[in-house]
């Protein structure tokens, strides 16, 4: 049996002085984090060249090792996505401060006032493998959250993580927040003693596979917010627009594979299937995709067949599986029992059917007539993500501020105590909510 790590020296006072840092945060105001902010997007269009020279040289190393095909889709980070992560960056700076909200503003009596006041977590751990751009992502919604944060990318993008964070620093020091609330982790060795560190960190965060993900989940005691598959459907009913439904299949499969909220298994109302599958095989198989399917499926178009693992894997490439469905009902058993819970979509012109698909199907994201990769921090308006959760507490789905802020309970009286509110001349509480 293999020993737990035991988080060395080094990284115990790493831990803590990201604390102490996201301590000082936690009280900063609102212009001083996002002028933070600001000064990190601009580090970040500076070091660009450092950053795309940096990424050029993991792709190499990560082909020479022959890494999966959607590990180094994930990897790449060409100008425009970086372009694009530094806009989500500025964008993490116009959103609304979520520290401070008074939640609940009640008078329990005269003098005795009870506030919820939202607060930040602390310290986040956060381990990926690959996606470069995440570190800029969540290191904009750490400091706008007012938390710290620890980052361990995959060894595949060190080279990427370190420039990135480098910069990232830099942006910082021109600022009033110390660069020391967000740290980078590079060695295998520290992921594991990362998640002993328990003391220090207060919520982590793995982005990767569903079995990196699960092992994760399977060797902490720090809550773990995360989704270990990505197993996301598209459903064609009986009263779906025909061009629709494919435009939205393409979409779904095609547009980025190797993501989580892809489709991985499309289901096909019988009555739509004779029409509806020869239009979509022909546009999926232009786009080089594999199609497998059930019994029904091969008969009307040209598929290999779906075996029972099929209905369970997330492919994270141009694979789709297909299987024909006799009803609504028969869709959303399949797609609760095998989906993961994360994005699933119906196409139908029938918005009393698709009101019953929202309703019954188990998942973060629901959607109607419109593609699953709109389940995306960014396209919901959330500046950028720290990742999507399908946990059915919340927060779920694609997590952005809201999920990195708790709350505490402030109460400020004159002197009053408990047993006066007790006992045969018990004084009254007014329970008075206030403005």
């Amino acid at each position: 049996m293999t020993a737990t790590p035991v988080p060395s020296q080094s990284l115990s006072a790493i831990a803590q002085a990201t604390r102490q840092a996201a301590r000082q945060l936690a009280v900063m105001s609102t212009d001083t984090k996002n002028q933070a902010i600001e000064a990190i997007a601009k580090a970040l269009e500076i070091a660009t060249p450092d950053i795309l020279a940096a990424n050029i040289a993991d792709c190499q190393a990560a082909e020479a090792e022959s890494i999966p095909k959607p590990l180094y889709n994930r990897l790449k980070l060409d100008e425009t996505k970086l372009n694009a992560a530094i806009a989500g960056v500025r964008d993490v700076g116009k959103l609304t401060d979520p520290i401070g909200a008074i939640q609940l503003h009640r008078e329990l009596d005269d003098g005795l006032v009870l506030k919820r006041v939202t607060c930040p977590l602390g310290v986040l751990g956060v381990i990926f493998e690959a996606r470069p751009d995440a570190v800029m992502q969540i290191s904009s919604l750490a400091v706008k959250s007012g938390n710290g944060v620890i980052l361990k990318g995959g060894k595949e993008a060190v080279r990427s993580c370190e420039a990135i964070v480098k910069a990232i620093h830099k942006g910082l020091s021109t600022s009033s927040v110390d660069p020391a609330v967000v740290q980078l982790l590079t060695t295998r060795e520290e992921t594991m003693a990362l998640l002993q560190l328990d003391d220090y960190i207060d919520l982590i965060i793995p982005r990767g596979s569903n079995s990196f993900v699960r092992f994760v989940q399977d060797n902490t005691r720090i809550p773990v917010l995360g989704h270990a598959d990505g197993i996301c459907h598209g459903y064609i009913d009986r009263a779906a627009d025909l061009q629709k439904a494919v435009e939205i299949t393409v979409d779904a499969k095609t547009q980025y594979p190797a993501v989580c909220n892809a489709i991985e298994t499309l289901l096909v109302h019988r009555a739509i299937a004779p029409s509806f599958l020869p239009l979509a095989a022909k546009a999926l198989q232009e786009r080089l995709v594999e199609l497998r399917g059930d019994e029904a499926t091969c008969q009307m178009i040209d598929c290999s067949a779906a075996t029972d693992a099929d209905w369970s894997t997330e492919y994270n490439d141009l694979i789709l599986s297909i299987k024909i469905v006799d009803s609504l009902e028969d869709a959303i058993n399949h797609i609760n029992h095998y989906g993961s819970g994360h994005t699933d979509v119906i196409v139908t012109e029938d918005t009393d059917i698709a009101q019953i698909f929202l309703n019954q199907v188990d998942g973060a994201n629901v959607f109607h007539n419109c593609s699953t990769r709109f389940a995306d921090g960014f396209r919901y308006g959330f500046g950028a993500e720290v990742g999507i959760s399908t946990n059915k507490l919340p927060p779920r789905g694609p997590v952005g501020l809201e999920g990195l802020v708790t709350y505490k309970y402030q109460m400020t009286g004159q002197g009053q105590v408990v047993a006066s509110y007790s006992g045969k001349d018990a004084k009254s509480f007014t329970h008075k909510d206030l403005d």
